[in-house]
């Protein structure tokens, strides 16, 4: 087994640190100025120069295969690198939540006026765009429950309900829905649904209110957003009806090795802050990096990351070689392991930073909300882990005595 990093990662990486180091560490406390400034869903112009910055240094769309060369392996160590700076850094390169899933959604079954209008302004970075699935009235980690009707008019399609925790709606730049609803709810289980594309500006879009996440606003929000008699014309369906269960199976496998890298980037970033404050801390006559308890603090952390991290790549060289449906397992298993690894270290860090760590002076805070946020994204662990149960049930044994 060979585990270091290809020489384009590796190249990729060390162009991600320079970036990181000279660029989007400086930004961060401008980034937050400017939104408190302006208001706390608008676009810090500090962004915008991070973006043109990224562009020029080649550090764009680098998840796309396709586009920046790079395997799901190797975009991993760039994401955990993102994950340092999980609010700004992805988003700088293009690379952000759930702009990247929609992108990749468009490539894979949008059509050829579909790709132009929208697709090429979200490779560019001129727009923004939500993916719009879960329901308040039912559990959405099933998504056979969707109530959402999308009912075919003649040419045009009307779409009716209320979904809410739809990430990017707060934003300004966010221009384009990627809609799922159940367009036959006679057909089986997995073919009643559908996805389509709703501009943002059309009539009866009604945005009820942005959520927060344990009392955070993110910049661009987890919305509720209710649909009443919203017309789009038929060509606006993506790939055919039927196609939602399918076209939201493909969209997850990546973006889940995207997710669970940049929470090991933040883990990595609670470990590095909590080193330093060991080493700083004195307490009961000695530094806490002395004390034998903190040791075991960061011993532990230690531990937890490169366990998490060993089985991401594992799951994206899974993916490069047999594609999603080949690592199934593997993606709903990382799902579980990589936030439940960073809560931990980042909770060891709040722990030896004492009243601080729970404050805005360190971003631990920030990053132990958005963790534990992450177990219930893309489905709860629950799910996850009766999907990993269901396949171990069915895997046969060498040996059973």
């Amino acid at each position: 087994m060979d585990f270091d990093l290809s020489p384009k990662a590796q190249e990729t990486c060390d162009r991600m640190w320079d970036f990181m180091r000279e660029k989007v560490f400086p930004a961060e406390p401008v980034w937050a100025q400017q939104l408190l400034d302006q208001g706390e869903h608008s676009t810090p112009a500090v962004l915008e120069d991070l973006k043109a910055e990224a562009q020029r240094r080649g550090l764009w769309n680098l998840f796309l295969p396709h586009v920046s060369g790079l395997t799901n392996v190797e975009y991993a160590a760039v994401a955990e690198v993102s994950g340092w700076s999980p609010v700004i850094a992805p988003e700088a390169i293009n690379c952000q939540a759930p702009d990247t899933g929609n992108i990749e959604t468009l490539h894979l079954f949008a059509n050829e006026e579909q790709k132009r209008r929208w697709l090429d302004p979200l490779m560019d970075g001129t727009m923004r765009s939500a993916f719009v699935m879960t329901e308040p009235d039912v559990a959405s980690s099933d998504a056979t429950n969707i109530q959402m009707a999308i009912t075919r008019d003649e040419d045009e399609y009307v779409i009716n309900g209320r979904k809410w925790w739809i990430s990017g709606v707060a934003d300004e730049r966010c221009k384009i829905f990627i809609v799922m609803g159940k367009t036959d709810t006679r057909a089986e289980p997995h073919r009643q649904q559908s996805m389509i594309l709703v501009p943002r500006d059309t009539p009866g879009i009604e945005i009820v209110r942005h959520l927060p996440i344990f009392g955070y606003q993110d910049q661009h929000g987890h919305s509720e957003v209710v649909f009443t008699d919203v017309r789009v014309p038929a060509s606006n369906l993506l790939a055919g009806e039927g196609e939602g269960f399918r076209i939201a199976q493909a969209r997850l496998g990546p973006g889940r090795i995207h997710h669970a890298m940049r929470a090991i980037g933040m883990a990595e970033r609670a470990l590095a802050l909590m080193v330093d404050r060991a080493k700083s801390r004195v307490a009961f006559g000695q530094h806490l990096s002395e004390q034998g308890v903190v040791q075991e603090l960061i011993a532990q952390s230690r531990i937890d990351i490169d366990q998490a991290r060993l089985y991401v790549y594992k799951t994206a060289w899974l993916i490069d070689r047999h594609g999603a449906q080949g690592a199934r397992t593997e993606i709903s298993a990382i799902k579980v392991a990589a936030p439940a690894a960073a809560i931990a270290v980042i909770d060891r860090a709040i722990e030896v930073f004492g009243a601080m760590g729970v404050s805005d002076d360190t971003p631990l805070a920030y990053f132990y909300a958005w963790a534990r946020v992450l177990r219930i994204v893309d489905g709860p662990d629950a799910v996850h882990r009766r999907s990993i149960a269901r396949q171990e049930l069915r895997r046969e044994r060498p040996y059973v005595g």
